[in-house]
Formats: C-alpha cells, sequence, structure tokens
C-alpha cells in the first residue's frame, strides 16, 4: 500500500512539474500567427465544430465536422463519427486541422464483439492523413492535473502534456505500437484557461 502510495505522489508531482513548465497564454491567436499564409490560399478542417467552424490560422477555405449538430453543406459542414468513422475528405486535403473541446471526448478503448479498437489513435492517423505534408493540428483540450479534464461525466480521454508528444510526435511515435499511421513534430504547446493548446506538424 505504502508503496502504491508513493507511486501516485510521484506521478502527481510529474504532472504539476509538467503543468508548471508550459507557458500560459491569454490569446490563441499569438501560437496561431506564425504559421498564418497571407498571400496564398490555405484550407482548414475544424473536428466537433457544431454549428460554427473554427479558423485560427484565417484560411481561406473554412470546413468543418461534427457528428450531429449544425450539419450545413452549404456552409461545408459534414456528418462524422469522430474515431469511429473515417474523415470523410481526401488525403492531404487541408493545410490545417483543429479540434477544440473534442480530444477528451474520443475513447482511448472500445470493442466491437472481440474486437479490439483504439478510437484516439485511429482519429490521430487520420488527421495525418487529410493534412498535407507540412499542414499544422492544433488541438485545444481539457488536459490534467486541471480539474476539467474530468468534472465532464463525458470526457473519458484524459490528456497530459505528454501524450501528443511522446505518442504521436517523432522520435517516440509510441501510438505506432497501437496502429498509429503518421507522424507529427511537436511545434509548442501552451496553457490557455484550463486546456492545453498543442501545435504539431504533419511530418
Amino acid at each position: 500500500m505504502r508503496s502504491r502510495l508513493l507511486g501516485l505522489a510521484a506521478a502527481a508531482k510529474a504532472a504539476y512539474k509538467a503543468y508548471f513548465s508550459l507557458p500560459y497564454i491569454g490569446d490563441l491567436g499569438q501560437l496561431c500567427a506564425p504559421y498564418r499564409a497571407d498571400h496564398k490560399p490555405t484550407k482548414t478542417l475544424d473536428l466537433g465544430c457544431g454549428k460554427t467552424p473554427k479558423n485560427p490560422f484565417e484560411a481561406t477555405q473554412l470546413y468543418g465536422i461534427d457528428v450531429e449538430w449544425g450539419i450545413d453543406e452549404a456552409c461545408h459542414i459534414v456528418p462524422c463519427d469522430l474515431g469511429i468513422e473515417a474523415i470523410p475528405f481526401d488525403d492531404g486535403s487541408f493545410d490545417f486541422v483543429t479540434a477544440f473541446d473534442l480530444i477528451e471526448h474520443i475513447p482511448r478503448l472500445i470493442y466491437k464483439g472481440h474486437e479490439r479498437r483504439y478510437p484516439f489513435v485511429y482519429l490521430m492517423s487520420d488527421v495525418a492523413r487529410v493534412l498535407k505534408p507540412g499542414g499544422i493540428f492544433l488541438s485545444d483540450t481539457p488536459a490534467l492535473p486541471r480539474a476539467a479534464a474530468h468534472v465532464d461525466p463525458t470526457h473519458v480521454n484524459a490528456i497530459t502534456v505528454d501524450t501528443f508528444k511522446s505518442y504521436f510526435c517523432e522520435p517516440g511515435n509510441w501510438a505506432s505500437r497501437y496502429g498509429f499511421k503518421g507522424s507529427f513534430e511537436l511545434l509548442h504547446q501552451a496553457w490557455c484557461g484550463d486546456n492545453l493548446v498543442t501545435l504539431m506538424r504533419r511530418r
């Protein structure tokens, strides 16, 4: 019992050390500004967009995906159950993909009969697929150790500052053992309110 408590204390200490190691920003725009393309057409896809897709990179063409709300072909919002169904766009379609308050809702593990699936890993593979080489993925999600990561009963995917860096970015790319097909470079991470903002470039 004592060794377990010591292990939990060490994990908590590491989480808080990681939390304080990142900068805090009040404006997401300051992170996105260096990656905006001012003089050429660009396309962005906002995952889990609801009725209003977000466009922090100020792309010239804006698309959105949502499972049930706000589906509107005229506004380029299409239906998709992310993590279960493939993103309904061709390979290399987008310069940017964004996910605001979405990743925490994507399960890490599900079973279909006797088949084991990893929806979060599958989604990350699909994000890499629809991005152009060099394209940017932005995740803005509640993360540990902030309480917001667990307060909402629909939050099923607890993210830490090491999740994207270790599992989906080089040199680790540890999610490849679970079927991740892709490779990212970590560009930047920061806290914005209760959320962890992560910018990654598709390699």
